[in-house]
């Protein structure tokens, strides 16, 4: 009988905890869980035991992380220390090795000499994969907070910048997502009622409310409290966002607060679409070579597809995974993506 090699890949976020687990190179379950760092560090704990009951024991973990930029920490690289010591602790009984990016897998006790490396590096997991099963294309992972835009061509990733800091002036990485972007984050004014009107620079509202109002916001992405702390009801979306240009829900009828929420999400999608464009401009990706759409935001990406006037393949098509687990496999693409990297690392015994 072939012995079944699992590995967990898990990605350690500023507000999420996603883990995904791979049976012999095929991915079989995959979770998230909401894990906000900026509240300390016991609900991380807590969202380990979650998520370690469902996904067993393993041969290996391997971890990735974006969360050591929370302010939680006095620095990324305490941060980067930190949180692999977490993983280390709770992962305990099977080997635990952090991912370096191009140095490969590392262990958690020589985490400080690679932070700059370990850092912020899960959407380098998704890409080398996505690089590997497509050759090229322009990969996009919309999630929660951020949008990773990263060029493949030849089988590689043609990325110009590493760190966030490097990322964010190439616009590989836009500080926009499905959830937890601020509104007034997305424009200075929006247009209502025949004139052009200030924002509010409060956060009385978030992106989940435009995509929860225009029917865009997955259920199982929708994890974190609402601004005000009220309800997750299209009414209370209605409401908060009226607040971002001084009204009440009731001054205006649902279809205005509608045309509102559809405006606020062209601005997000432009925001990103500027940014692919630049991306774009500087690698030379054949007309043919698809957008790989990662994350929550799947029907975003295949907008901006549409307009960059290329195919759209789903980053789940590209693994073997169960047909259950793909819309899973495809929110948590860098934990799905480290476990099968972690996977043929094992099979080629370099772990």
């Amino acid at each position: 009988m072939t012995k079944t090699h699992s590995v967990i890949g898990w990605d350690i976020g500023g507000v999420h905890l996603k883990a995904a687990r791979a049976e012999n190179g095929r991915i079989v379950d995959a979770v998230q869980i909401a894990a906000p760092l900026r509240g300390g560090l016991d609900r991380l704990v807590a969202a380990f035991a979650e998520a370690k009951a469902r996904m067993q024991n393993a041969d290996r973990h391997v971890v990735t992380m974006t969360g050591e930029l929370a302010d939680t920490f006095p620095s990324r690289a305490v941060g980067v220390q930190c949180l692999a010591d977490i993983a280390a602790r709770e992962l305990a009984g099977a080997p635990v090795l952090l991912y370096a990016g191009p140095a490969g897998f590392v262990v958690p006790g020589d985490a400080v000499g690679h932070a700059r490396a370990i850092a912020s590096a899960n959407w380098h997991a998704s890409a080398a994969l996505a690089a590997v099963k497509c050759g090229d294309g322009l990969f996009a992972d919309i999630g929660s907070t951020t949008t990773d835009l990263i060029p493949l061509i030849d089988g590689g990733i043609a990325a110009v910048g590493y760190t966030d800091a490097e990322r964010l002036t190439a616009g590989e990485l836009v500080y926009t997502g499905l959830v937890r972007s601020f509104v007034m984050a997305t424009a200075e004014a929006a247009p209502f009622r025949g004139a052009w009107t200030a924002l509010v620079n409060e956060n009385f509202a978030t992106m989940a409310d435009v995509h929860r109002l225009l029917g865009t916001l997955p259920a199982e992405t929708d994890q974190m409290p609402t601004a005000d702390g009220r309800d997750k009801t299209l009414g209370a979306s209605r409401a908060r966002l009226a607040r971002m240009i001084g009204y009440d829900a009731t001054d205006a009828g649902d279809a205005d607060w509608t045309a509102l929420a559809q405006w606020f999400a062209e601005a997000q999608l432009r925001r990103i679409a500027d940014a692919a464009v630049l991306v774009l401009s500087r690698a030379p990706l054949a007309p043919g070579a698809p957008v790989i759409s990662a994350g929550a935001g799947g029907s975003i990406v295949a907008e901006l597809a549409r307009r960059l006037h290329r195919d759209c393949v789903a980053f789940d098509t590209l693994l073997d995974v169960d047909p259950q687990m793909r819309a899973a496999a495809n929110q948590c693409a860098p934990a799905a993506a480290l476990a099968l990297l972690g996977c043929e690392a094992f099979a080629a015994n370099a772990m």
